[in-house]
Formats: C-alpha cells, sequence, structure tokens
C-alpha cells in the first residue's frame, strides 16, 4: 500500500507529502494496467525516440527519461517540482500528446526519486542549493545537446522547479529557445504570505475558526526567521481541502498519490524511493530557501510564456503574474487557466498543450527568434 510520509508543505509542488510504499503485496494488482498503459504509449514512429539512463550532473547520479515521436522536434526539459517532488511517474496521465511535437525529458533531481539510491544522501546533504540545481539543469541540457543534436531548448519549470528553471534562464539564456513557467514561484517569503493569507480567508469564511488560530499562531513566518518544515505545513495542511492544489478535486491529496501507481516508468520501489527522497530533500533543502527571490530582477534576456492557474496558492499565482507584467524580456505571455490550481497539464491537459502549440511551439524557430528579438513584445 501507499502511505504519506511527510505531510509537511503539502503544496509546494503539489505537497511536501509523498507516498513511500511499505510491505506491497507480492502480487501488484496494478502491474496489468501499467502494461496497458505502457503499450498505449510506446513510441513506434521510425525517428521516434523512448529512453531512460543515468546521468552523472555535478556528480550526481541523476535518471533521465526521454521521449518524442519525432528526434527532429525541439526539446522540451520539464523541471519538477518539490523540492523532491518528481514527475516523471505522473507524466502519462497529460504528456503523450505533447511528443508528437517535442522530445520531452524528465529527470529524477538529485536526491529525489529514482535518483535517491543512486547516491550517497550523507554526500548529497552539503550540495543541496538552489545554486546547484542551477548548475545540474545547465550540465544536463549541455548534454542532451550533444546526444541529439540540437542547439537550444525549452526549459518548463514546475512549482519549486520553476525557481530552477528561472536561474538558468537567468544565468544561461543561451540555452535556450523559451523558458516556460508552471505554478511559478518569485519570493519564498512573499509566496508563503500570500497564500496563507488566501488560506485565513477561505478558513474565516468557512468558520474554521481552528484553522484560522493555527495560521495566526505561525507568525512571525514566513516574513522573519529561518523556514522550517512544521511552519510551512502549518497552514498549508488547511489550504489543500480549500482547492490550493488541484482546483475542485477533493480530496487532492488521495487523487495525486494514487497516478504513480499505474505509472510505466516507477515500480513499486522506486514510489518506496520517491517517498524516501522527497523526505530527505525536502528536510534538507527547505530550510536554505527562505531568502531566495527573483523580485529584483527586472529583465530576462530569454522569450518568457507564463501557464498559471487562477486558483493556484499553492504557489500563488498572482505573484507571478505582477512579476511577469514588470520583467522586460524579448517576449512574454501570460496564459491562465481558469479551472486549474496548482496542476494545469493534469487539470486542462487540452487547453494547456493548445498553449503549448500556439505560444511555445513558433519560439523554437529561428525566423521567430529572430523577430521577437527585434521587435520585442512587452519589453
Amino acid at each position: 500500500m501507499i502511505r504519506a510520509v511527510l505531510t509537511v508543505a503539502a503544496a509546494l509542488v503539489a505537497a511536501f507529502c509523498f507516498p513511500a510504499s511499505a510491505a506491497e503485496p507480492a502480487s501488484d494488482p496494478y502491474a496489468p494496467a501499467r502494461e496497458i498503459i505502457a503499450d498505449m504509449n510506446r513510441i513506434v514512429t521510425p525517428n521516434g525516440v523512448q529512453e531512460t539512463f543515468v546521468a552523472t550532473l555535478g556528480g550526481a547520479k541523476q535518471v533521465v527519461n526521454v521521449r518524442g515521436t519525432d528526434r527532429d522536434n525541439p526539446i522540451l526539459v520539464f523541471v519538477h517540482g518539490g523540492p523532491g517532488a518528481v514527475e516523471m511517474p505522473f507524466a502519462w496521465t497529460f504528456q503523450r500528446p505533447w511528443e508528437d511535437f517535442f522530445t520531452v525529458v524528465h529527470y529524477d533531481q538529485r536526491g529525489a526519486g529514482r535518483s535517491y539510491p543512486l547516491n550517497s544522501p550523507e554526500a548529497l546533504a552539503p550540495t543541496m542549493t538552489l545554486e546547484r540545481y542551477r548548475v545540474d539543469a545547465i550540465e544536463l541540457i549541455e548534454l542532451l545537446q550533444e546526444r541529439y543534436g540540437k542547439h537550444k531548448v525549452v526549459l518548463m519549470g514546475h512549482s519549486w522547479g520553476s525557481f530552477v528553471g528561472l536561474a538558468v534562464a537567468l544565468e544561461r539564456p543561451d540555452l535556450l529557445h523559451a523558458y516556460v513557467g508552471v505554478g511559478q514561484g518569485i519570493d519564498f517569503r512573499e509566496g508563503e504570505k500570500v497564500g496563507m493569507a488566501w488560506t485565513r480567508a477561505k478558513a474565516l469564511a468557512a468558520g474554521d475558526r481552528e484553522a484560522v488560530a493555527a495560521i495566526d499562531a505561525l507568525a512571525p513566518y514566513p516574513m522573519a526567521g529561518p523556514f522550517t518544515i512544521e511552519q510551512a505545513d502549518g497552514w498549508r495542511k488547511y489550504a489543500m481541502p480549500y482547492g490550493s492544489l488541484l482546483y475542485n478535486r477533493p480530496p487532492a491529496k488521495t487523487l495525486y498519490f494514487h497516478q504513480p501507481r499505474l505509472s510505466p516508468l516507477y515500480t513499486a520501489a522506486d514510489r518506496k524511493a520517491w517517498g524516501e527522497g522527497s523526505a530527505f530533500t525536502v528536510t534538507t533543502l527547505w530550510p536554505r530557501l527562505a531568502d531566495v527571490s527573483f523580485a529584483d530582477v527586472d529583465r530576462v534576456e530569454v522569450p518568457l510564456v507564463f501557464l498559471l492557474g487562477r486558483h493556484d496558492y499553492t504557489v500563488p499565482s498572482p505573484v507571478a503574474a505582477e512579476w511577469l507584467e514588470e520583467v522586460h524580456a524579448p517576449s512574454k505571455e501570460l496564459i491562465w487557466f481558469e479551472h486549474s490550481a496548482h496542476m494545469p497539464m493534469f487539470e486542462e491537459p487540452g487547453l494547456f498543450l493548445a498553449a503549448l502549440l500556439r505560444d511555445v511551439v513558433p519560439l523554437t524557430t529561428d525566423a521567430t527568434q529572430a523577430s521577437a528579438n527585434a521587435h520585442p513584445k512587452g519589453s
């Protein structure tokens, strides 16, 4: 069975609570369904790619999965959230249509998911900083460029991964066609503040005095002092039932945890590693993120596309929308998903694909890039 091993920060990417396998039955009841999904999603085109390999990035072994129907398509690198919330085991729910237009790359970051058992946690712990994750992503992009003969990639960051992705866009815009932010984070303290205020207002309207008192008791968090797991979880456990993670889909946590059981890329042992790695990663990394902020950034030298759920208060979308309004870039687009919270690719998959085709694919052509640089939109 699957149980939550950590309830902390239950939503800095679909929650800081993660499933771990415990005493799974010898006969896995989900195996036949995984086989069907694997066969349905199998890449059969002559120029397609479907492979999983281990790459050493910054001295840490990390599992990489690559899928697409045509190697000539642009590469899209997906930087998962969390910290530690791998999204490779969820990709089967939304990604297959993307693969007709992109070669899609997922990787389990250092200390997370299938990468967790490949490295010593004691050796990894001192390296776990935003700067190291940024360099890991850059090394992966460079590896993919050489492996698949590409000059640039599209980088998509989700939740925690959006901090990593935006850091890469600032450091190495030359590597990217565009940066796509989903559940985009800008400033950890401000995001916590806005999310807590939204949750408190929901609880007040619902007459939930216990929740209001619990949130008030967290002060001066998040605007002063270091971050702790207990503080992060202290308000998120109330936010999720109000739809901060998945819009109008209670109980969101159960739905979230069940999807990896059917993933062709994750076995029961991998799901156990996911839970253990998530607990390790969030415990190690969360206290180091309190003062991470892009609030003062006023220019990014790469096209920006933000895909935001209107109801996302896991990583509050209004903070990202306000920042995007002010920042200068060769081009920038904001697409709202009116019936989504933190997971629009899962909640509104058709509209999400349409946004990729309309607003991202054109940025991968040299002519579009040259036009954007010559005639900046929203700069």
